[in-house]
C-alpha cells in the first residue's frame, strides 16, 4: 500500500497467524504495524477496515478507532486515456 512521502506498507502473515505490515522507504524500514490481535480470523472486509484504519505517522502504528472519511477521487490524467474517453477529438 502506498503512503505520503515514498513510504510503503508492506502487509503480511509470514511467520505470525496475525495481520502485521513493515513500512519501508526506498527499501529500508522506517517503521511497523504490530500484530493486530484477533486478525487471525478476519475476513476480507475486516483485513481491509484494519489496513484502512492504521495511523502510519509514528514509527510503531496503530490502529484508530475509525477509519479517516475518504479524500477526494484523483484527478485523471491527459495522454492516451484521455483521448480514447473524449472520442480523440484532440489534435
Amino acid at each position: 500500500m502506498s503512503l505520503p512521502d515514498g513510504r510503503e506498507a508492506e502487509w503480511d502473515t509470514d511467520g505470525t497467524a496475525g495481520l502485521e505490515a513493515q513500512v519501508m522507504r526506498n527499501g529500508m524500514l522506517v517503521g511497523f504495524v504490530p500484530v493486530i490481535e484477533g486478525s487471525e480470523d478476519f475476513d476480507e472486509q475486516q483485513v481491509l477496515d484494519a489496513i484502512v484504519r492504521t495511523d502510519y505517522d509514528k514509527p510503531i502504528a496503530r490502529q484508530r478507532s475509525v477509519a479517516p472519511p475518504p479524500a477526494p477521487p484523483l484527478p485523471r490524467v491527459g495522454g492516451v486515456f484521455r483521448r480514447f474517453l473524449d472520442g480523440f477529438r484532440y489534435r
